[in-house]
């Protein structure tokens, strides 16, 4: 069965709100919140700015969505990081494969920004603020202790070892035009060697 009109009309305008989101994540990444214009949005995505604006009211409510997004996101990621294949090791290098992967580059830059700048809507701070990094890192710590056990892991604080590795993990991704836009993906086994024996 063709689909309707009206189910045409709704998807053209699913298309055009991820067109826009797209383009906003990828602008707001590499300016902040100050340093981007709706008119920059739309000219990534290769439409008028006032279609934009038919879209999203402000640059600020395309913000706070954007945000809200790539935080459930990560939270998500931290949360069934027990449920991938392998053993605790595989686990975790799994997920630090899945943060250092191409489609999670700007959100993470994004919430990068939110984090530290004071421009940033306080509504977008406060979804930062709902989702700690804390509650994450204590995600992965039962984790470690069982790699910790089975031997895989590096004898020492859980907690410690665990927050100088995202540390390092997030440096590295800060720090992408100094090193040319460098996929550490391909290098995770180097950054493992952080964790274990």
């Amino acid at each position: 069965m063709a689909p309707s009109n009206e189910q045409k009309l709704d998807q053209i305008h699913q298309q055009r709100i991820d067109q826009i989101k797209k383009a906003a994540l990828k602008v707001f990444a590499h300016r902040g919140i100050v340093g981007t214009k709706m008119s920059m949005i739309a000219a990534e995505a290769g439409i008028s700015q006032g279609l934009s604006y038919r879209y999203f009211k402000s640059k600020e409510e395309l913000f706070i969505t954007l945000i809200q997004e790539a935080m459930e996101e990560a939270n998500a990621a931290f949360q069934h990081v027990q449920q991938l294949p392998g053993t605790p090791l595989e686990q975790i290098k799994t997920l630090t494969q899945n943060i250092f992967d191409d489609s999670n580059k700007y959100p993470f830059l994004l919430i990068q920004h939110a984090s530290v700048s004071d421009e940033v809507p306080a509504k977008a701070k406060q979804i930062i603020e709902h989702y700690s990094a804390k509650a994450w890192m204590e995600q992965l710590i039962p984790l470690f202790i069982k790699g910790q056990k089975l031997g895989e892991f590096c004898e020492g604080d859980p907690y410690k070892l665990l927050f100088c590795y995202m540390s390092v993990i997030t440096g590295l991704m800060l720090q992408e035009k100094q090193t040319e836009g460098k996929n550490w993906s391909e290098d995770v086994d180097i950054l493992m060697k952080i964790l274990t024996k």
